[in-house]
């Protein structure tokens, strides 16, 4: 192909900017179809990263605070991570224990668990099942997510890198 682009000038640039302009079309495809399938279970309008903290406040049945989540998330917005836990809470889908002195954690409630366990049988049937009727698709999302695994590393070595050589 002929790209003049000036992301994409050779045949690794390339393949990068076709990666990262198909990971950005995911991450959105992505994060719809968490609000699209949480407003179908729930009534509830979270969006994606929203329901994604749902889900892993959730995960383990383990409460979790401010840091772990954004350990788990890999983000480092915390006051937007805060802002998304107060809706959490308004709607009663979390409960927030201890303080700031003993550490603040984020639980599901009984309306919190009862939406992620619609919302994760909506999800099987609307989305599982179509993986799993593709040819070899299990194996290829495991290769997927090793791939992505690899480039979030690679990616946040390059952030530092640049942040030493702002101007």
């Amino acid at each position: 192909m002929d790209f003049k682009w000036h992301l994409a000038a050779d045949d690794p640039e390339i393949a990068t900017t076709e990666m990262e302009f198909a990971l950005m079309r995911t991450f959105e495809s992505f994060g719809r179809w968490q609000a699209e399938c949480l407003i179908a279970v729930s009534g509830l309008t979270l969006s994606g990263p929203e329901n994604a903290l749902l889900h892993i406040i959730r995960m383990n049945d383990r409460a979790k605070s401010v840091k772990e989540l954004a350990r788990l998330t890999n983000r480092d917005d915390i006051p937007n991570i805060q802002y998304s836990l107060r809706k959490m809470l308004s709607e009663g889908l979390i409960t927030k224990q201890g303080t700031s002195r003993t550490g603040v954690t984020y639980e599901a409630t009984d309306k919190g668990r009862e939406v992620t366990d619609v919302y994760a049988t909506v999800r099987r049937r609307l989305l599982v099942e179509k993986i799993d009727d593709i040819p070899d698709f299990v194996q290829r999302l495991q290769e997927v997510t090793r791939t992505l695994n690899i480039l979030s590393g690679l990616y946040e070595e390059a952030s530092r890198v640049a942040a030493t050589h702002r101007r």
